[in-house]
């Protein structure tokens, strides 16, 4: 298949600054060789226009009153630029490969990958990204996404958010960071969250074949959002919110080799901040687990 490659230097979501080179730093790391190595062909349609912190108001976009969300009308803007971007590549039967930039983005890339079929969704994380604008307790929208694209809170009645997935397909793998108000939350949707204390008593192969059966049940396709740091710190320390306790190295493959197994429609990578980053480590780890995704084998 052909791969097309959807840079997005999106930084406006997350407090700490770098992740915008995160595109940048992935293609650096030799993700289109490493694509092609596996058998398939890449496009690189290069990087969606994102607005600078320095030049645009860190305002709410006009939430109701209590809410909190930074730079709620930029990333809206972006996020639907995104979406027609992704709902294109599937259109013109190409694979959507999105490189972030902050999770914020989670909502366009899962919203054009849901514009035509009904898609299930795995979301590896460290986090829950489900706080609201009422619940946020740092009014960064990267903390919101997968709340945003499932239509929860204010987000509900918004144009640009609900991707129209149904949550029993959605699935979160590997959090351990979870806010008060954001765990209560999950505890009371239908979104399964498989926590780092379930891949310790069960395996990460058994937590992750439940969650990718979870999300692929009835559904047309597979979208998997991987935030890098799900993984633990001492394997990808270029991360903005680093967590310790996260997978390891060979987990993270495991993973992402089952997930190759499934009707996979979209991907996307998230969170590499190259200034936290040593010598590029988690920019290329980001493209083994991508080549591992899309077929990669040892053997």
């Amino acid at each position: 298949m052909q791969v097309r490659l959807i840079g997005v230097p999106m930084d406006l979501g997350a407090d700490r600054r770098g992740v915008d080179m995160g595109p940048s730093a992935i293609r650096y790391a030799g993700l289109a060789g490493a694509i092609e190595a596996v058998g398939h062909d890449t496009a690189d349609v290069g990087d969606l226009p994102v607005a600078r912190p320095e030049t645009v108001d860190n305002g709410d976009g006009g939430l109701p009153s209590g809410g909190r969300a930074k730079y709620l009308a930029e990333t809206r803007e972006l996020c639907l630029e995104l979406e027609a971007a992704v709902a294109d590549a599937l259109a013109e039967e190409t694979f959507p490969l999105v490189l972030g930039g902050d999770h914020s983005i989670g909502v366009g890339t899962a919203r054009g990958s849901a514009r035509d079929a009904d898609v299930g969704l795995v979301w590896f994380d460290a986090h829950g990204d489900y706080n609201t604008p009422e619940t946020t307790p740092s009014g960064n929208v990267h903390g919101m996404s997968l709340a945003a694209l499932l239509g929860v809170g204010s987000f509900a009645d918004a144009d640009w958010t609900d991707a129209g997935i149904d949550p029993g397909n959605v699935a979160v793998v590997g959090a351990r960071s979870l806010d008060g108000a954001e765990a209560d939350a999950l505890r009371a949707s239908d979104v399964t969250v498989y926590t780092m204390s379930d891949i310790d008593r069960r395996g990460v192969s058994a937590v992750v074949v439940d969650a990718l059966d979870r999300a692929c049940a009835g559904t047309d396709g597979l979208h998997v959002s991987l935030d890098m740091d799900w993984l633990d710190p001492a394997e990808a320390p270029g991360v903005g919110t680093p967590v310790r306790g996260g997978v390891t190295y060979r987990e993270a493959h495991a993973a992402m080799e089952m997930v190759a197994e499934r009707e996979l429609r979209s991907l996307e990578l998230v969170e590499v901040n190259p200034i936290l980053d040593d010598h590029n480590a988690t920019a290329e780890l980001a493209v083994e687990l991508a080549a591992s995704a899309l077929g990669k084998r040892v053997l």
